[in-house]
């Protein structure tokens, strides 16, 4: 199959990493690889790209082949500021090939909040899987924590978004 020069693997990539980090940029023909390890997120509803039985599965190593971003910022959370990383929400969604107009997150504890999908294409909202460079442990709030740019615009600096910002969250339903 012949590829446009921009889409061509780099030799330095894995081809999961490099599937994964094309699929954030274009929107290529083919599903997204099945996850090796254990499943941490699955996005269900309306999307393009599942990779089993009509869900979008990842694991930990599917999330960090993303591009990463981090952002060190206070939030009502803990008492002093904290670095998140992760991929940003919109990377993700457009992995699994999101098209809908609002996401509903869901935690494990079955916390359950609707997302407008445009709050993903305004603002830089991280799927954080690392807090202070370590990977979050259940008992704080992870392994995955939805965070809104807080710091970036004091709009962002209430309840509507802080309730927002799931975390320990399990999946994302895209309606």
């Amino acid at each position: 199959m012949a590829t446009a020069d921009h889409l061509r693997m780099p030799a330095s990539l894995s081809r999961r990493r490099w599937l994964l980090s094309s699929a954030a940029l274009a929107a290529p023909a083919w599903a997204l690889e099945p996850p090796a390890e254990t499943v941490v997120l699955s996005i269900s509803g309306k999307i393009s790209r599942p990779n089993r039985e009509g869900r979008a599965l990842f694991d930990m190593a599917m999330l960090a082949a993303l591009p990463q971003h981090s952002i060190t910022q206070r939030t009502p959370w803990y008492p002093g500021p904290r670095k998140f990383t992760g991929p940003l929400l919109r990377e993700v969604l457009a992995a699994a090939g999101a098209q809908g107009q609002s996401i509903e997150a869901i935690a494990i504890n079955d916390y359950r909040v609707t997302i407008p999908m445009q709050d993903c294409q305004q603002h830089a909202v991280l799927l954080a899987r690392l807090m202070d460079d370590k990977p979050m442990p259940l008992r704080d709030k992870g392994p995955l924590f939805i965070i809104y740019p807080f710091d970036d615009d004091v709009r962002l600096r209430s309840s509507v978004y802080y309730s927002r910002c799931a975390w320990q969250l399990k999946a994302l339903d895209i309606r």
